[in-house]
């Protein structure tokens, strides 16, 4: 791994990675097969949480821990849309809207979780050089990657939080490439809401309307 954390090439003044373009890549993949509801997008998701984590440890201890998580849920949401998948017409994951109550658990746990991360942080510099930032990140992850494996729409509004945060921080640090790419994702992101938002309307008429599901 410590050969992937070398630069491939210098992109409009900026060092790029090859660690950061490669695991970024294979997120973008994992990205566009989540909105295409396809199983793959968790072992995909798997391998660019793997080289990510080996390109940011030791220089970002949140964006690092993000990894860690990244890789934990995609063990979880493989397992939970395995459980799930027929539920939809097509065969893959059915997406849903979160209730009230679940919306509600979310946000609390992500304002209580960030709190709490960022102030192991501050009381241990040496995990993190921005606290705040990056328990942001740690927490936000989490929360849009557990809504995503529950199949909920407001996990795309997740992400965006967190890329509101996580592209300037990998800038300003010298990852110039997940910057670049976030731009992508922030398309495709609002590109898969639409489309998780627009199926979740189809999935629920039928119960709305009084037919079978």
């Amino acid at each position: 791994m410590n050969s992937l954390n070398t630069e491939a090439f210098t992109l409009f003044g900026q060092h790029i990675l090859w660690s950061d373009m490669i695991g970024n890549l294979f997120g973008l993949a994992a990205l566009a097969l989540g909105w295409r509801r396809s199983l793959w997008t968790w072992p995909v998701q798997l391998v660019s949480g793997l080289i990510l984590f080996a390109a940011f440890y030791g220089h970002l201890a949140g964006s690092a821990g993000k990894q860690v998580v990244v890789m934990a849920v995609a063990v979880y949401g493989f397992w939970q849309w395995s459980r799930s998948r027929g539920k939809a017409a097509d065969g893959h994951i059915a997406p849903r809207f979160a209730t009230w109550r679940e919306r509600a658990a979310m946000i609390a746990a992500a304002a209580a979780g960030t709190v709490a991360v960022a102030l192991l942080f501050t009381a241990y510099p040496s995990l993190s050089w921005d606290p705040w930032p990056d328990a942001y990140i740690f927490v936000g992850t989490i929360v849009a990657m557990y809504a995503q494996a529950k199949g909920m729409v407001e996990f795309w509004i997740a992400w965006l939080l967190v890329d509101v945060v996580g592209v300037p921080l990998n800038f300003a640090n010298g990852y110039a490439f997940s910057g670049f790419v976030y731009v992508i994702y922030g398309a495709l992101v609002l590109w898969g809401m639409r489309d998780w938002w627009l199926r979740s309307r189809r999935n629920a008429r039928p119960v709305l309307e009084g037919t079978p599901a």
